[in-house]
């Protein structure tokens, strides 16, 4: 199929908004990144359904993203196709067992979304996302916590669709989650997932709420532009002390540098590139190896091509 014949299907398949050559720097939540050849919002399962049957069918490789928060594109852009969730934002209250409640929520709902819809509901359990800026696919995907708690303590079930646009439901005992990720197949895409949340006394929700967003504020750089820590935690350690006790603090590459709120942040203080942030990793990937012997992993996701 030729390129210009394979736009023309692609924009009839579907009724959401479909981009080409689309500069990423546009979406993703840092300010960099190259061109995706193709950024595809389908508006519902059924119509992502058709977007990767279309993809299989052509050999176009094809990567689902959620709203960019935690994504960084390399400066060559991304060969192939970006399925954005984005548009799929269910959001009900769906269920009652014993004392608790199901919530059912899109891939692409905003986690802040749902944290104001379980204070409206009188539910708690989610309060730790307050301030998280990802979408609850990405939320799950990665075991998203903060201060003891984590997606793997809320989660009933996770809605998935595969490769063939099969939908499935995986319950809570199969769902294998780790220290910042959940061990499910890359071939399955999270479309939904649902959780299980107490009830408890809307102004005590508040009172959480306020507590996890106020912490928020004081020791992170929400001001700024960035996609959240940029290292997992090592085992029995804390990425930002690390790279804080490494004399790293304030570090920069052109406009891309290592906050001074929380040094495990990387920041883009006004036309950083991803070339700088990707050389800024790599910086302290060393010393803080270097120094404390310890290897840090990126919790970011980093995808595409260097510029040549």
């Amino acid at each position: 199929m030729s390129e210009h014949a394979l736009r023309k299907e692609l924009l009839a398949l579907i009724s959401g908004k479909v981009l080409f050559d689309e500069p990423m720097a546009r979406h993703a939540s840092m300010g960099v990144g190259g061109n995706a050849d193709i950024l595809v919002y389908p508006k519902d399962v059924d119509e992502l359904r058709k977007v990767i049957t279309f993809f299989d069918g052509s050999s176009v490789e094809y990567l689902p993203i959620g709203n960019c928060t935690n994504l960084i594109v390399r400066d060559g852009g991304y060969r192939g196709a970006l399925v954005s969730l984005e548009k799929l934002k269910r959001l009900e209250r769906c269920g009652e067992g014993g004392g608790d409640a199901i919530v059912a929520a899109g891939a692409g709902t905003l986690l802040s979304h749902v944290v104001d819809f379980s204070l409206k509901e009188s539910l708690s359990g989610l309060e730790f996302c307050a301030g998280i800026p990802g979408s609850v696919g990405g939320g799950v995907r990665m075991n998203a916590g903060a201060w003891g708690r984590e997606m793997k303590d809320v989660v009933h079930s996770v809605e998935c669709m595969d490769r063939g646009g099969k939908l499935s439901t995986v319950e809570r005992p199969h769902l294998h989650f780790e220290y910042r990720q959940l061990r499910l197949s890359r071939e399955l895409i999270i479309t939904g997932a649902m959780f299980k949340l107490g009830r408890e006394i809307q102004d005590v929700i508040r009172r959480k709420i306020t507590g996890v967003l106020s912490m928020r504020r004081k020791e992170q750089p929400l001001d700024c532009r960035s996609a959240g820590c940029i290292f997992r935690n090592p085992a029995g350690g804390f990425a930002g002390k690390l790279i804080d006790e490494a004399g790293l603090k304030g570090r920069r590459i052109g406009d891309a540098c290592v906050s001074d709120r929380h040094a495990n942040y990387i920041v883009n203080e006004g036309n950083a590139r991803a070339e700088d942030i990707m050389t800024l990793i790599s910086i302290i990937k060393k010393e803080v190896r270097e120094r404390f012997g310890v290897l840090l992993e990126p919790e970011v996701h980093i995808i595409g091509e260097a510029r040549d």
